[in-house]
């Protein structure tokens, strides 16, 4: 082979070479470009799918201020023990003129009862007062009843004297039988059981016991 011939050879390689060069050079740049845009639309698709799935807080209805269920077509408010007299007030300002009853539960054995909303943490007692209207619109009463949670460690709510006369000897019989006092009261005594008298009868872990019963003229 002349050294022509040779030379053309070598320019011939050369550019075969640098052809190729480029050609990697030029798909390593797209692998690239091709890899980002891959991983873009995978992020992308990945904070979509977290706005998707993220949890909205759920709305809880009130009503008067407090949180508001409804069974079988009543109104039930959820009041902390301590708003219980202003919503009482509120109450007796949008026409509930009467309280016609006011009493407690022990829930010691069932914690864990339904009808209270997400919002409301349920404590060992309950006060349940239940208010009247006859001045709606359907021309028949109204009524609304509102459920007071209170803590074993802390049974003390708000009289609602004041607002509701006639209530005070129904809170004096919640003192009386579940130790739940209500500050305020202008006589917060005994009403059934002798004013001194241990314990509170109602009360889920009171001990059950007798009274002898007696007689009038027989032999004691």
């Amino acid at each position: 082979m002349s050294e022509t011939d040779t030379k053309e050879v070598a320019e011939e390689v050369a550019g075969g070479n640098a052809d190729a060069t480029e050609v990697a050079e030029t798909e390593a740049a797209e692998g690239v470009v091709g890899g980002e845009a891959d991983g873009g639309e995978a992020d992308g698709g990945d904070l979509a799918e977290e706005h998707v799935t993220e949890e909205q807080p759920v709305e809880i209805p009130t009503a008067y201020g407090v949180p508001v269920t409804e069974v079988r077509s009543q109104q039930v408010l959820h009041p902390a023990k301590e708003e219980l007299a202003e919503l009482a007030a509120k109450l007796k300002a949008e026409g509930y003129g009467q309280c016609v009853d006011l009493c407690a539960v022990d829930y010691l054995t069932n914690p864990d009862r339904p009808g209270l909303p997400a919002s409301i943490v349920p404590e060992r007692f309950e006060v349940v007062a239940v208010f009247i209207t006859h001045s709606g619109g359907s021309g028949s009463p109204h009524r609304i009843r509102a459920r007071v949670q209170v803590p074993e460690d802390d049974p003390v709510l708000p009289s609602i004297t004041d607002i509701y006369p006639g209530t005070e000897n129904m809170e004096r019989e919640i003192y009386d039988m579940f130790g739940i006092a209500f500050r305020g009261n202008p006589d917060l005594t005994r009403i059934l059981m002798p004013d001194e008298w241990k314990g509170h009868p109602l009360r889920r872990d009171y001990a059950v016991g007798q009274v002898p019963v007696q007689f009038k003229g027989a032999p004691s």
